[in-house]
């Protein structure tokens, strides 16, 4: 009896201190993990700073590079587009030219129709430089059947009458110029006059009668006579009349209906 008494409290101590054993582990691993947490607590709010400082580095600099090597390509996105536009600015303005040349020639062609002459078709290349000489240089000449004296005409009306013809080119003298006289008549009250060059771009119609009706606005023909402008052509409107006191004639300021500042084609009339 007193051997199993004592073999059952020595069962009862080392049952016991197994179960201290495994208390004090648990025990013990629960500080440490308690201890493991604290630590990382606190170096996590110490270097969480500087990690958040780092990446934003890092992804800024990221950034920086890929919008850097972007603007790179826009930019030569941007060279090419300039280019496109550019060809194709190009490409309109010749198109442009093209048909307002054919717009041009086309009425000069609906107006040759409309004579029983032969005419020529030119193209103006040149000017007269000086202040006081108003004169065109043409890209026609005596092969082209081309001489002096003969009137040159755009679908607008009267501009001048050639004055020297050379084998490939000739001179063109313009009737705003002072050396120029057109014989003319007003079409509604058939009154005659001479056109004659003030310079600039106007023209003064000369030798009317103080007691004819002039009206501004009226429209003024060639008479036919000289023997260079055929008649009926139009030559301008009268812009401004003045009737003198004394005197014979009336000053009547006259504009021409073709633009001469503007010619670029014009029809020559051979006789």
């Amino acid at each position: 009896m007193p051997k199993k008494g004592f073999k059952n409290k020595r069962n009862i101590v080392l049952v016991s201190a197994i179960l201290l054993f495994s208390l004090a582990l648990m025990t013990l691993n629960v500080k440490q993990e308690k201890g493991t947490r604290f630590l990382d607590s606190i170096v996590g709010v110490i270097l969480s700073p500087f990690q958040n400082f780092f990446t934003q580095t890092i992804q800024s600099v990221s950034d920086g590079i890929n919008h850097y090597f972007f603007l790179v390509d826009v930019a030569r996105e941007n060279d090419q587009l300039k280019l496109d536009v550019q060809r194709l600015i190009s490409e309109k303005n010749k198109l442009i030219e093209r048909l307002a040349s054919k717009e041009r020639l086309s009425k000069l062609m609906a107006y040759e129709d409309d004579w029983e002459r032969r005419t020529v078709v030119a193209s103006v290349i040149g000017r007269d430089a000086t202040q006081w000489s108003k004169v065109v240089v043409i890209n026609k000449g005596t092969r082209d059947g081309i001489r002096s004296h003969l009137a040159v005409v755009t679908d607008s009306g009267v501009i001048g009458q050639v004055i020297h013809a050379g084998l490939n080119t000739s001179k063109v003298l313009l009737i705003v110029d002072g050396r120029s006289a057109v014989d003319a008549l007003f079409q509604e009250s058939r009154i005659s006059g001479v056109v004659v060059g003030a310079g600039e771009d106007e023209c003064m119609l000369k030798f009317v009668p103080n007691t004819a009706d002039v009206k501004v606005g009226e429209q003024v023909l060639s008479s036919g006579l000289g023997g260079i402008f055929p008649k009926g052509l139009i030559i301008g409107t009268v812009s401004q009349v003045s009737r003198k006191k004394q005197g014979l004639f009336q000053d009547i300021t006259l504009v021409p209906s073709a633009d001469l500042s503007r010619l670029e084609e014009v029809l020559v009339l051979l006789s």
